[in-house]
């Protein structure tokens, strides 16, 4: 009785030390596909974004892109990187019912076609950071609001960002 208490407290011990991997969104001790297709599900389908791997509530193209790199064994980095471009964006939340989140649109041409570079979920409030703009670049850029039922507004009106080089 004594060795299975040594060895249950020896257990114990190891796993209070674990840390916990950021990119191991399912919390299933292994960074791998699962947690890349669920990074993907959260920023493209909007299901709910609990990590904080880029920022608080922001699911989108750098999370899933630095989950699958720790699925390949880099480390996992999170944060905002400081960068020497960015654009920052603010909006007004819409006033519909039901409204889950927002979806940011970045285009390189005034009137689009834009891509889809982040959900930004409500509770991750009415603001997103870019940091994936280039030196010498126009960038232009809309806002949706999606409800509870998937149902996507008409695009905001658009805000330009020259970059500077």
């Amino acid at each position: 009785m004594h060795r299975t208490l040594w060895i249950l407290l020896t257990l114990g011990s190891a796993v209070s030390q674990a840390q916990v991997n950021p990119c191991d969104l399912n919390r299933d001790g292994a960074v791998n596909a699962v947690d890349v297709q669920l990074s993907i599900n959260m920023f493209r389908y909007g299901l709910s974004c609990a990590t904080a791997i880029y920022a608080s509530g922001a699911c989108n193209d750098i999370v899933t892109n630095r989950v699958v790199d720790a699925a390949f064994g880099k480390s996992c980095i999170t944060g905002i990187p400081a960068s020497a471009h960015r654009v920052s964006l603010n909006w007004t939340a819409s006033t519909s019912p039901n409204i889950i989140r927002h979806n940011v649109y970045r285009g390189t041409t005034a009137g689009g076609p834009y891509t889809m570079v982040a959900t930004v979920h409500i509770t991750g409030g009415t603001s997103y950071i870019d940091t994936t703009v280039q030196g010498g670049g126009s960038y232009y850029y809309v806002v949706t609001a999606v409800d509870s039922n998937n149902r996507e507004s008409a695009y905001s009106r658009e805000a330009a960002a020259k970059i500077p080089q």
